[in-house]
């Protein structure tokens, strides 16, 4: 086997293998499943989260405040509604592809969280380190799933899942939370302080020696308080105007000063990366009685099988965003993510790929609308219900082959479809123009974009370009053209299509799911599985060559 076959089929193992040439399909509205505010921002997507991420990468790049994704674990276990069971590396190279346009899409202050268990998540934080740059990892959270531990279990109850956090751009900072109430149970008002309870004890002293803090203080009766060994925390000219508003006191026998901290000034508390607190983030078995009480009509196999609850994404949420921020989830399951962000004064995408998008994010997402669900967060955040969501499809393939091979303009495309998909190839924003047919999307100012399957001739040409204002260009895409058009005038380019788009992308194909079919049978090994055209012999060799290099894989 040739060297390069076989670094191609070690980048593929390790989770890099060729990338996708993605098709920017455009979105197509369906409004028998939209709802409410014909006016919403807010986008559900029922199609292959791969395409459906290119398809928004054009008009969402650089916008969404905050992903949460929870992705298929790679458990090997079939669940109802996603084949949990993907061989190792094409799991790692599966979700690769994700996350690179995930990374394009945030803000340069956004972040992305992943939920995973242990079968993946260290593998896939080396593959995050990578994409989105080690200096970007924020921080694993150790999340507690479960209320109850597995008293059958034969090595350890498994009892948590694991959040990677990370930030598109380095310095990311959370926002702090306020003390929940066993955390405030040390502020008292004992005195009736008109500022409101307060505690003592807050540290007075320097966490590092800095000369200038080193100095006395005099007491009213004459004495002086030495520094501590670091000096104090604050100039000698904060300390006394901390004095003057009685943050800072001396205590009774005026041999030390105290430092009065009141709950009312207290700008929150930086997250734990323990979530244990099942009040506060829940857990799989209150997600599930969420989906009971959402649809208690449903049976128990048509439950969605792996939901998250309502309140892990508020905490989530919490911590990234703010009101009418962008938050976005291409695993969306059930609905909750779009659910929690609705509820919160969010804008929000959500991609969903089974048919669990009609099923359980529809009627789960007019509820939240109609405000009739009364589950999760509602009480919490005094949810009144309200706003709406628009419906989409992945529009078909743009190209699709005749009987005799070639490549054509699918028939499912209507005239305004083709102009649409056309702008998009061509990175231009689709706005007709209502009166200049010719004007059907611009990428800038005066630059704009005209798609046609008419044959141009001169004469049409003329006609534009006698239209057209000083300084005005024009990209033509159409099916033919006569040749004296080709360099007539320097502002209008011409390109026929299919021929233009060709060796682009992938026409034709709908599917770069994570539903894997085709897993490994007893008769084939994982590598089998994985490599095609590859026989045994060729695994061996690669193996053979990994033993002679003494060198491992980080992934093997």
């Amino acid at each position: 086997m040739s060297k390069n076959k076989l670094q191609k089929l070690e980048l593929t193992w390790i989770g890099k293998g060729d990338e996708p040439k993605l098709e920017p399909r455009i979105l197509i509205e369906n409004p028998e499943y939209s709802y409410g505010d014909t006016n919403t921002e807010n986008i559900l997507i029922h199609g292959d989260n791969l395409l459906a991420l290119k398809a928004l990468e054009q008009d969402f790049a650089g916008k969404v405040k905050c992903i949460y994704i929870d992705p298929p674990y790679n458990t090997g276990n079939a669940f109802e509604h996603y084949d949990d069971g993907v061989e190792h590396s094409l799991w790692l190279n599966l979700i690769s592809q994700r996350l690179k346009i995930l990374k394009n899409l945030l803000t340069d202050d956004g972040t992305i969280w992943i939920t995973l268990d242990d079968n993946e998540v260290h593998y896939c934080k080396v593959m995050c380190d990578e994409i989105f740059g080690r200096n970007n990892f924020i921080q694993g959270i150790i999340w507690k799933s479960s209320d109850n531990s597995n008293n059958d279990a034969k090595q350890f109850s498994i009892d948590h899942n694991t959040i990677l956090v990370y930030s598109k751009t380095s310095g990311w900072l959370s926002k702090k939370l306020m003390a929940k109430e066993a955390q405030a149970k040390h502020f008292k008002n004992p005195n009736n302080d008109p500022r409101g309870p307060w505690f003592d004890g807050n540290p007075i002293s320097s966490p590092a020696y800095r000369e200038n803090l080193v100095f006395d203080i005099e007491t009213p009766i004459g004495t002086k308080i030495s520094a501590p060994k670091n000096g104090w925390r604050w100039s000698k000219e904060t300390l006394f105007e901390k004095m003057e508003i009685g943050e800072i006191y001396f205590n009774k026998d005026y041999t030390n000063i105290k430092r009065r901290t009141y709950a009312s000034d207290s700008k929150g508390l930086p997250p734990s990366t323990l979530w244990n607190d099942l009040e506060e983030t829940g857990h799989n078995r209150q997600a599930k009685y969420e989906q009971k009480k959402l649809f208690p009509n449903f049976s128990k196999e048509e439950w969605f099988a792996t939901p998250k609850p309502e309140k892990l994404i508020k905490k989530i949420l919490l911590l990234s965003t703010n009101e009418n921020d962008i938050v976005l989830d291409s695993f969306l399951g059930s609905g909750t993510t779009s659910a929690v962000a609705h509820k919160m004064n969010r804008r929000w995408i959500g991609v969903e790929l089974g048919e669990q998008a009609i099923i359980h994010c529809v009627p789960r997402l007019k509820k939240v609308i109609d405000n009739t669900d009364k589950i999760g967060i509602s009480e919490e955040v005094n949810w009144q219900g309200g706003g709406g969501f628009k419906f989409y499809t992945l529009a078909p393939s743009l190209l699709k082959q005749d009987k005799f091979g070639n490549w054509v303009i699918s028939q499912e495309y209507n005239p305004d479809m083709l102009a649409a998909a056309m702008a998009k190839q061509e990175g231009f924003t689709y706005l007709p123009n209502e009166d200049k047919f010719w004007k059907q999307g611009n990428s800038s100012e005066n630059d704009y974009i005209f798609t046609t399957t008419q044959f141009i001739t001169v004469e049409t040409l003329d006609s534009i370009h006698d239209d057209m204002q000083d300084g005005e260009s024009i990209l033509i895409c159409c099916k033919a053209f006569q040749k004296e058009c080709k360099s007539k005038y320097p502002n209008i380019t011409l390109k026929k299509i299919p021929q233009m788009l060709l060796d682009r992308c992938e026409f034709g194909k709908d599917d770069y799911s994570l539903n894997i079919v085709n897993l490994p049978t007893e008769e084939a090994t994982n590598e089998e599985a994985l490599i095609d055209e590859v026989n045994i012999e060729s695994v061996q060799e690669i193996r053979d060559n990994k033993e002679v290099d003494n060198q491992g894989t980080l992934f093997e």
